[in-house]
C-alpha cells in the first residue's frame, strides 16, 4: 500500500513529491483525483484528502483570461489517441496569480486508452520576472547603440551634403569621429557577446602559465596613451607565472584600470603581488589591486555592481565592465573584492590563481 503524500514513510521521512518546488495534481483513468502535493494544496485551496476522488476538472480550477476553465480547453482525456501530454500554457488561479502548467498523458499502451494525467504547475513570477529583464535588456542595449549611431549618421549626412565646403581639416575631425564612434558600437557589441558567452557556460578559454607583470605593464602603457591622469604601478619582482587565459586577463585588467580612470580621480595606482594566505582556505595566486581617489564605493551597492547594465554616477559606461570582470575572474576560479583605497577611494582586488585548479 503506497503512502499518502502528507503522510511518512519509515523514519517520519516526507513523501518526495511534497519535497518538489511545483505543484502536482494525478487523477486515475476515470478523471478523479488520487494525488495532491502540498504546494498544489497551495496554489488550489484545498486539501488532499477533500480531493481525494473528485473528478479533476472540479479540483483543477484553473481560467484563462477568457474564464475558460482548463480542462474544458484541453481535454486531457480526449482528442487523438497519441497525444502523450499538454505543453506548458499560462493559467490563472482563483485569486489571480499566473501559473505555468503542463500535463503528461500517461497511456496503457501507445494509442491506447489514457491510465493517467499528471499535471504539474509553477509561478509564473519567475517568468514575469525575466520578461521584465528581457525588456530591459532590449532597452537599454537601444539606448546605448542609439547614442554613436546617431553622431555617425550625423556627421556621415554632413559629409554628403557639404563636402565641398568643408576644408580638410573640418573632415578630418569629422572622420574621426565617425571612428571613434564605429569602435564605441564594435566594444559595445564585443561585450554584449561576453555577457552572452557568460550567462550561457560558453566561454571559451585558452589557460596557460603567463606573465602578469608582463600582461599587466601593457594594458597601463595603453591606458596612459590616452589619458592625462597619472598611473602608477608597481609589481612585485619576483610574483609566481598565473593561470590564465592571457586575452580574457587583459581585458580584465582593462576594465579596471579605464573604469578607474573613468569614474575615480587623481592618481591611479596598480600594484600586483603574492596573495596574502587566507585562513582555512588553500588559494595560491596573485593579488592585482587597482586604487583611486575619488569618492569610493558605498558598501550598501558593492554587490550591485556586479550585475548587468548597472551604472553608477554620471560619467557614462555600459554598465557591463564589472559584470564581465566578475564573470571572466569567477571561470578562471578567482575572486573579486571591493574595498576602500588608503585615499580614500575605490580599491577593486582580484584574487587570481598561480595553479590549474584541481578537477
Amino acid at each position: 500500500m503506497s503512502i499518502p503524500p502528507g503522510d511518512h514513510g519509515a523514519g517520519g521521512r516526507p513523501d518526495p513529491v511534497d519535497t518538489l518546488p511545483d505543484g502536482i495534481v494525478v487523477a486515475d483513468r476515470t478523471g478523479h483525483v488520487t494525488l495532491l502535493n502540498t504546494v498544489a494544496e497551495r496554489m488550489l485551496g484545498i486539501g488532499r484528502h477533500e480531493a481525494a476522488g473528485q473528478p479533476l476538472e472540479q479540483v483543477l480550477t484553473l481560467l484563462d483570461r477568457t474564464g475558460h476553465a482548463w480542462c474544458e480547453i484541453n481535454v486531457p482525456y480526449g482528442g487523438l489517441p497519441t497525444r502523450t501530454g499538454i505543453p506548458e500554457q499560462s493559467w490563472l488561479l482563483a485569486d489571480g496569480q499566473e501559473v505555468l502548467v503542463a500535463a503528461a498523458i500517461n497511456r496503457v499502451t501507445s494509442g491506447g486508452a489514457v491510465s493517467s494525467v499528471a499535471v504539474s504547475m509553477r509561478s509564473g513570477r519567475g517568468r514575469a520576472r525575466l520578461d521584465r529583464e528581457r525588456s530591459d535588456l532590449v532597452a537599454t542595449v537601444a539606448h546605448e547603440l542609439r547614442s554613436p549611431l546617431t553622431g555617425v549618421k550625423g556627421f556621415v549626412q554632413a559629409l554628403i551634403n557639404r563636402w565641398d565646403k568643408l576644408n580638410d581639416e573640418q573632415k578630418k575631425l569629422m572622420l574621426a569621429t565617425v571612428s571613434a564612434d564605429a569602435d564605441r558600437l564594435s566594444r559595445l557589441i564585443a561585450e554584449l557577446l561576453d555577457v552572452a558567452r557568460i550567462d550561457t557556460g560558453r566561454l571559451q578559454m585558452y589557460p596557460r602559465a603567463c606573465d602578469a607583470s608582463l600582461l599587466v605593464g601593457r594594458v597601463v602603457d595603453s591606458v596612459r596613451a590616452g589619458t592625462a591622469r597619472t598611473i602608477a604601478f608597481a609589481p612585485d619582482p619576483l610574483l609566481p607565472e598565473i593561470h590564465a587565459d592571457p586575452d580574457k586577463f587583459t581585458q580584465v585588467v582593462t576594465n579596471l584600470v579605464e573604469n578607474a580612470v573613468r569614474h575615480g580621480e587623481g592618481t591611479v595606482t596598480v600594484s600586483l603581488a603574492a596573495a596574502a594566505p587566507v585562513p582555512g582556505a588553500e588559494f595560491k595566486g596573485v593579488e592585482l589591486t587597482v586604487d583611486d581617489e575619488g569618492r569610493g564605493i558605498p558598501p550598501e551597492i558593492r554587490r550591485r555592481i556586479f550585475t548587468k547594465f548597472w551604472t553608477h554616477g554620471s560619467r557614462g559606461g555600459s554598465g557591463l565592465g564589472m559584470y564581465i570582470v566578475n564573470g571572466l575572474v569567477r571561470a578562471h576560479h578567482g575572486r573579486v573584492l571591493i574595498d576602500d583605497a588608503p585615499g580614500g577611494g575605490a580599491r577593486i582586488v582580484i584574487r587570481w590563481p598561480t595553479e590549474e585548479p584541481r578537477r
